[in-house]
């Protein structure tokens, strides 16, 4: 029976980027940094939001577990890009490990059992409209998710999923640096702008591109954060930086806000 595949071919064109994947910033002696699936799934207004829910609650994400895939993030979209929109966020140890993730989910018994209505669904019954893939490799300077405080609880998180498109990838090493070793990370920190990930990507669209996510409490309190950072002074002493200005090393920023599903992980 032909089953719909989780991953997709990016793999070929990933063993080759990965490789240079810690490029432009220095890695650490920790453990290696790990790699990001980072899906989204377009759907239609109907009952496509609340099958593909199923499907990720009940089949995906207890199955991915159980490969050693944690923490899982699961979001809908508050603003910034057509909804109903989901994505999905999966971390990977190695692409070894990515490389085997679809055959390892279709031998998984509970998998196909719990996933049966979206695996077999008919192309006149489709679960979702498409599905857009990036593979991202996390900064050495944090290679791995850091799962917000408020999860274990269920409290409140807004998360900020940020993308800078850079002009050249010279650009893109330069603007690695600046987060990952002058230290605007760690100015991120202070004000209250707290990340989830740092990633570069290595497969996706409008490359290169540095891909990051923030998780706040709220709105105001985004906004409240992103004012101390715009007027922080070791800030504006690093963006005045010859060489390290905006547009110097970014071309164009997307920003998507977002709320954790019932069932994320993160």
């Amino acid at each position: 029976m032909e089953r719909r595949t989780f991953l997709t071919s990016v793999l070929g064109t990933a063993m080759v980027a990965g490789a240079a994947a810690k490029e432009g910033e220095q890695v650490t002696s920790e453990a290696s940094p790990e790699f990001y699936v980072w899906r989204r799934y377009v759907l239609r207004n109907g009952t496509q939001l609340r099958r593909l829910a199923d499907f990720l609650q009940h089949a995906a994400i207890p199955a991915l577990n159980r490969l050693g895939h944690r923490p899982i993030g699961a979001f809908e979209v508050v603003a910034g890009v057509p909804s109903p929109t989901v994505f999905l966020l999966t971390p990977c140890s190695t692409l070894d490990s990515l490389a085997t993730l679809d055959a390892k989910l279709e031998a998984d018994a509970e998998y196909t059992r719990a996933g049966a209505a979206y695996i077999d669904a008919p192309a006149t019954d489709a679960p979702y409209v498409r599905q857009e893939v990036s593979l991202l490799a996390a900064f050495a300077k944090m290679p791995r998710i850091q799962v917000p405080a408020a999860t274990a609880a269920k409290g409140p998180r807004l998360f900020e999923l940020r993308t800078y498109e850079n002009p050249s990838e010279k650009a893109q090493r330069a603007k690695m640096r600046m987060f990952a070793e002058m230290g605007e990370i760690e100015i991120f920190r202070r004000v209250g702008l707290m990340p989830v990930f740092f990633s570069r990507t290595i497969v996706g669209p409008q490359m290169p591109n540095i891909t990051y996510m923030l998780v706040h409490e709220n709105t105001a309190e985004r906004e409240k954060s992103w004012r101390a950072f715009s007027t922080d002074p070791e800030w504006r002493k690093l963006a005045a930086t010859p060489g390290y200005s905006d547009p110097d090393l970014v071309s164009n920023i997307t920003t998507v806000l977002l709320r954790p599903s019932a069932y994320s992980q993160i």
